[in-house]
């Protein structure tokens, strides 16, 4: 497919993503296919290369976590970028269905789709959220106004996403998404939902529980003090601190924020007014 290129963020986890490969690489579009390897000590590169010698494998020499999306939109050379993990893939139609979607609404940044989970093929609780959404936009959509998505099974206009710098570097894949969301928000991009465009997710069970409840902590703090107006970025602060005496990787979290607040606040950008209001309808609709 002309349009779309998947970029694909791994990291030690060769056979899960060889399993994605071989779903992806038979999808009728024959979209090009971008791995970042975030320094993997697996043999993540040689092996993609020697089994998928069609799909172009950037090896990084260092784990940029969330930000090594940005290596792959880099090297892309289509207009829009569908991200997959690898664990996802796309049904056979998906990609078209959002090539036609974003040629028909110019101001649209973000598209996300519904994700159906493993064998049961249950829909994601996030997808259910964002068909649901009381959020408005001016501007025609293709469907639901959302401010987040879910990483694995998402389509990007490879402009727009430039246009804010991408993921922030500082962040770890946890969560990583609501910040990037406001971000294309402020700069008048469009974000929505699209419910018939569809994934499936198989959940790796090579995850870190604790590592990855530590760095949601951390990166959701800093998240409230980069873009969140003081009150609500004290409150969030609080509500943190009084869960640290039941989750040792919660307190973990909480000190690696407050480590880097110096740099955090230097960078604070808090969101504009009408965007801010976008936010309190989403904490006070779920």
């Amino acid at each position: 497919m002309e349009d779309i290129t998947i970029v694909i963020v791994t990291r030690n986890r060769i056979d899960t993503l060889l399993w994605t490969l071989d779903k992806l690489t038979n999808l009728p579009q024959k979209p090009p296919i971008i791995v970042v390897d975030n320094a993997s000590t697996d043999g993540t590169p040689d092996r993609v290369k020697a089994v998928y010698p069609q799909v172009t494998v950037l090896a990084l020499d260092q784990n940029k976590w969330c930000a090594a999306r940005n290596d792959g939109v880099e090297l892309a050379k289509t207009s829009l970028v569908s991200f997959c993990d690898d664990d996802s893939f796309w049904e056979p139609d998906a990609l078209t269905k959002a090539a036609t979607y974003f040629r028909k609404y110019p101001h649209l940044g973000v598209l996300a789709s519904k994700i159906l989970i493993g064998e049961s093929q249950e829909v994601d609780g996030v997808c259910d959220a964002m068909k649901n959404s009381p959020l408005t936009d001016p501007r025609p959509l293709p469907g639901p106004a959302v401010l987040g998505f879910v990483c694995c099974a998402v389509v990007v206009r490879r402009e727009a996403y430039l246009s804010v710098g991408g993921f922030d570097s500082r962040f770890a894949i946890a969560g990583e998404e609501r910040m990037f969301s406001v971000d294309m928000r402020t700069k008048g991009w469009s974000l929505a939902y699209a419910d018939d465009m569809v994934a499936h997710h198989y959940p790796s069970p090579l995850r870190n529980i604790a590592q990855r409840t530590r760095h949601i902590t951390r990166d959701t703090l800093w998240y409230y003090w980069l873009r969140r107006p003081a009150y609500y970025a004290f409150r969030h602060t609080t509500l943190i601190f009084k869960q640290m005496a039941a989750d040792i990787n919660v307190r973990k979290g909480f000190w690696d924020a407050l480590k880097s607040a110096p740099s955090i606040l230097v960078d604070r950008e808090v969101v504009p007014q009408p965007i801010e209001e976008q936010i309190l309808k989403i904490e006070s609709f779920y």
